[in-house]
């Protein structure tokens, strides 16, 4: 996805506006770092990425934990207010405006990187770059957390499939007006997760069911794999 297209929707029509800037973390995020961060040295050198990492509120969190963080997202409008959040908390964290799927990071560097519902905004292809260069920044050992969004989710079932993977012109279900989302199928994580670089320890589907008129599925996939 380039640039521009993320922008128009992202920082033009849902960042830029004030809307999804979002201040308290994930409940999967918090319960992932709080099981799987290494022990076996102290917190504040334990390097967390998170990529489209938005308002900075699953970093807000790890931060106040203690650990080291770093985000990028496309937008500057949740870059900028992700930096102002943390100084006026006095809270330290790198924030930087940038393509996840080329990060202008180190090899080698991270302990964890988060991806919670961002790589699923651009296309298969690109989702697999971005997955690449999570792999590459992260140390031998080191953790990623992918939590996508499963073609069980009824804006799967309501938008249409485009050839790049990606879902368009969703009419229903929690993602509607947030553009084109690519919503995985376990074949898809198996492709993007290729087992002569990754270790994948743990795989989950999670669905949540709205009992009302329209019966609407909330899917997604936490996935915990391991750099080999």
């Amino acid at each position: 996805m380039s640039a521009s297209n993320f922008n128009t929707i992202w920082e033009d029509t849902i960042y830029g506006t004030g809307n999804h800037l979002n201040k308290y973390p994930f409940d999967n995020v918090v319960t992932f770092i709080f099981r799987n961060f290494p022990r076996n040295k102290p917190r504040n050198e334990i390097r967390i990425l998170e990529i489209g990492s938005g308002a900075g509120n699953n970093l807000w969190f790890a931060a106040r934990e203690g650990f080291s963080v770093t985000g990028i997202d496309g937008s500057k409008s949740a870059i900028d207010f992700a930096k102002k959040r943390f100084e006026e908390e006095g809270l330290k964290g790198d924030f930087l405006i940038g393509d996840f799927t080329n990060l202008p990071l180190d090899d080698s560097y991270f302990d964890i990187v988060i991806d919670r519902g961002s790589i699923v905004c651009v296309d298969l292809e690109a989702g697999k770059k971005a997955i690449q260069e999570a792999h590459r920044t992260l140390v031998k050992g080191g953790l990623f957390f992918f939590n996508p969004y499963s073609q069980a989710h009824t804006s799967f079932t309501s938008g249409q499939l485009q050839e790049n993977g990606q879902t368009s012109n969703i009419k229903h279900g929690t993602l509607v007006g947030v553009g084109n989302i690519s919503l995985y199928s376990h074949r898809d994580i198996l492709d993007a997760l290729p087992t002569d670089k990754w270790n994948i320890q743990s795989i989950k589907h999670k669905e949540f069911k709205e009992i009302n008129i329209h019966q609407t599925v909330h899917a997604e996939w936490e996935i915990i794999a391991q750099k080999i």
